[in-house]
């Protein structure tokens, strides 16, 4: 996703509104590929449509911009940039937990938009990359300890030093082309058959 020309869903139940937002959407260098008239249109657009952005009005008809955001963002994770009239504390606190990218009080500019969209795809990038590492860290963690685990056993079973345990394990590891810990967890699931 290039903030050079982003595919924009505009979620928004005033007509004109939604005119004037795809047109400063236009000049910024953007493609609007669908406007959707209330959130649960805007769930079903983002679900076939694939935008890269999505901006979306809080009150609208069947379901809130907020609860329709959640859909989305159970779905898919997307920057989600919140246009409304509203800027009540408890309406930006909910923005926030339902994990909006950038909020805008209306009438929205394009001096407003430019950043606020920059700011939205910038951020959105930082928090995929942190959410991906934590998720490498997670499995780093979790193969270290399969690995402590499967040295455990076999140093128990065959009488041998942690570091000849661990040689054993790194040895199959490369002879097979199978990771250390896919190979820990095949020796502890066998040594529970085998108990």
């Amino acid at each position: 996703m290039t903030i050079n020309r982003l595919r924009v869903l505009i979620a928004e139940d005033e007509a004109v509104i939604s005119m004037s937002i795809a047109a400063i959407i236009k000049r910024l260098g953007h493609h609007v590929i669908g406007k959707a008239k209330d959130g649960r249109e805007a769930v079903r657009m983002a679900r076939e449509l694939e935008p890269d952005i999505i901006l979306m009005d809080i009150k609208m008809p069947d379901i809130d911009g907020l609860e329709a955001a959640k859909e989305i963002l159970s779905i898919k994770q997307i920057p989600i940039i919140i246009l409304t009239a509203y800027s009540q504390p408890e309406l930006i606190e909910k923005a926030d937990s339902a994990g909006i990218s950038y909020y805008l009080v209306k009438p929205v500019t394009e001096k407003d938009l430019m950043p606020g969209i920059r700011l939205a795809v910038s951020r959105f990038k930082e928090l995929q990359a942190l959410q991906k590492e934590v998720g490498n860290l997670k499995e780093a963690l979790r193969a270290r300890k399969l690995i402590e685990q499967a040295k455990g056993l076999i140093m128990e079973r065959e009488g041998i030093t942690e570091t000849e345990a661990f040689k054993r394990i790194q040895r199959q590891s490369r002879d097979s082309n199978i990771p250390m810990a896919k190979i820990a967890e095949s020796i502890i699931i066998a040594s529970r058959i085998l108990k």
